[in-house]
Parts: structure tokens; sequence; C-alpha cells
């Protein structure tokens, strides 16, 4: 089967080489897709220095300026689905996701989920080094998710996720609207929607210890009120 993982990237200098350093050592042959924002660090300079190493393995997207998480894993998305990949991996440049998780949640995926959610609050609350205010809106955006969309899903807005081909190829991504955090929570609920088996893997999360976070009043916001509309929205197979 093939994997990919996309990593979107603004300014990931101090941790995009040990990343790619670890998901290319990883048992089973993940693939790696970063998308980059045009980072003024030079993120997108050292992944091309390194490109020739794997022999395709580690592939890059360039982008001008910051478009959003969202719209990064959609052309992401659109770019493994062109190259006949079978399952597809959402994981942050930070090493708060670990790595070696990715083999759990493809686990999982061969269990026969269709999506697979890396969840922070699955099995109570996996969050290390959050600030308490940070964790409570996280932990509570997910209680607020399920009531207003009834989806079964403890973590809604974890970025940690693996889809399916068959997922991905019948989603339309077109009609995906929100573009920051809310993306996670939209994706999530489209797939549930079409009726695909979603299932969660317990992780712990580690906040990032280089670089900075992206999460802003903005994103928080575009999530809150986007979710109020979910269930009001028409949602038909690509």
């Amino acid at each position: 089967m093939k994997k990919v993982v996309i990593i979107p990237t603004y300014n990931e200098i101090e941790n995009i080489s040990r990343m790619i350093d670890t998901v290319m050592s990883l048992e089973g042959e993940f693939d790696m897709l970063v998308i980059d924002d045009g980072s003024p660090d030079g993120t997108a300079e050292v992944v091309r220095k390194r490109q020739a190493e794997f022999g395709g393995r580690l592939n890059m997207i360039e982008r001008q300026g910051k478009l959003g998480l969202g719209t990064a894993y959609i052309a992401g998305f659109r770019w493994a689905l062109e190259r006949d990949y079978d399952y597809v991996f959402e994981m942050d440049c930070d090493f708060s996701h670990n790595p070696d998780d990715l083999q759990r949640l493809y686990a999982a995926a061969c269990e026969g989920r269709d999506v697979v959610v890396g969840s922070r609050y699955v099995c109570g609350v996996n969050v290390i080094n959050w600030p308490m205010s940070r964790l409570l809106m996280s932990y509570f955006a997910s209680k607020y998710v399920r009531l207003i969309t009834r989806m079964p899903v403890h973590d809604a807005t974890a970025g940690f996720v693996c889809y399916s081909r068959k997922a991905l190829q019948t989603i339309d991504l077109d009609a995906v609207q929100m573009k920051g955090y809310g993306f996670q929570i939209e994706m999530k609920y489209t797939a549930w929607r079409l009726g695909f088996s979603i299932g969660e893997v317990s992780i712990i999360f580690i906040d990032r210890e280089e670089g900075v976070s992206k999460m802003s009043s903005g994103i928080f916001g575009e999530a809150f009120f986007g979710v109020l509309k979910l269930p009001f929205r028409t949602i038909k197979r690509k």
C-alpha cells in the first residue's frame, strides 16, 4: 500500500530536517509531501537540498504566502490522489504529533476504518506542556462540536489524521469552506455524513519545543461559527 504524510510548513527551520529523518526512517515506507507557504526562514531550501537522498520519496509543493492550513491540505490531497496513494496522512511538523504513531494510525486504517484520528481526548486528556487556557479551549471545542453536529468523534479539531483514498475521492474537496483549524472539523464531519467509518487512536500530544505556534483568535473564530453552519449544509458525494 502506498502511503504519504502531508506536512504543511511555515517557518519550521528548527524542525524540518529532523522530521524528514524521522519519517523517512519509519518501517513500512511512508513517503512525505511538504507544503511550504513561502517560509522566509529557509524551510523549503532545506527540503530541496535533501530530496535527492530519498529517491523520490521526499516531495514538496511551494506556495507563495500564507494561504491557510486547509488549502495546503487540499492541495496535498489532490497531489496524492493523482499519484495513486492508498492512504494519506496529515501531521504537524513541530513534533507535537509523534511520527512513530503513524504506524498505529495505519494499522487502524488497515482494520477497515476510512478515517483514523490521532486523538488527544478519546482516553482522558493526553496533552503535555499546554497552558491551561489553551487546553480548556481545545477540549471544550471538541465537546462543542459533538454537541452541535452529533458527530461521534472525541477530538474533532485533531490535525493528526489518516484518510483512505476512497474517502478523499468521494469528498468534494471544492466544497470544503473552512481554511484554518475549522478545516479539520469540516473534513471529519463531511466524511462522517457521507457514511465513512471513523476511528480514533489514543495519542499523547506534546506542545512544540522549537518554533512558533500558528494558532490565532481568527482561526478559532472561523471554527466556532463555521461549526454552527455544518448541520444545515447539503453534503453530496463527488
